[in-house]
């Protein structure tokens, strides 16, 4: 699997790409976010996106700059791909471009109990952030304004393992 920038030819890809990983949310009850409205191509457009190929892209991470650290705006992996690290690696990815850039670890916001979301990104080192910062907070809100129960939402943080 090769990890590289998304091209802009790309991006109506990596929305088929997050509708498909949005699929297994109906097997646990929550169809409303499988029918969910992928991210907008103008968010993609001005977010840093990379992909996994094989060789098309299979996988995605969206990340911009929030408050000093990385924000994981979306990621999504194939269904036809899944549980074989391509996440991971993707969450590692943006994890070394914000060491580059000097900012101080990932955040994301994600769901609570959903066995793919918050305990997998625990399984990688997330943990719940304990006290919002500004941009989070305004992410946090906008998920509560798009419908997004907030008592079912969490925002996790992995600090910089490795270092400048």
């Amino acid at each position: 699997m090769h990890l590289r920038p998304a091209r802009p030819d790309e991006l109506p890809l990596l929305q088929a790409i997050e509708v498909a990983s949005g699929e297994p949310f109906r097997d646990v009850g929550m169809p409303e976010i499988a029918d969910d409205d992928p991210m907008p191509l103008d968010a993609l457009r001005h977010a840093h996106v990379w992909v996994a190929a094989d060789p098309d892209p299979v996988a995605w991470v969206a990340a911009v700059e929030v408050d000093g650290r990385a924000h994981v705006e979306q990621i999504s992996v194939h269904p036809d791909f899944a549980r074989r690290g391509i996440g991971a690696a993707l969450l590692d990815h943006v994890e070394m471009w914000a060491t580059a850039r000097g900012l101080d670890g990932l955040t994301l916001t994600t769901f609570r109990d959903v066995p793919w979301n918050a305990p997998y990104y625990e399984r990688l080192g997330f943990r719940e952030v304990t006290g919002l910062s500004p941009g989070l907070a305004e992410i946090v809100a906008a998920e509560a304004a798009r419908g997004l129960d907030p008592v079912t939402r969490v925002c996790l943080e992995r600090g910089r393992r490795g270092g400048v």
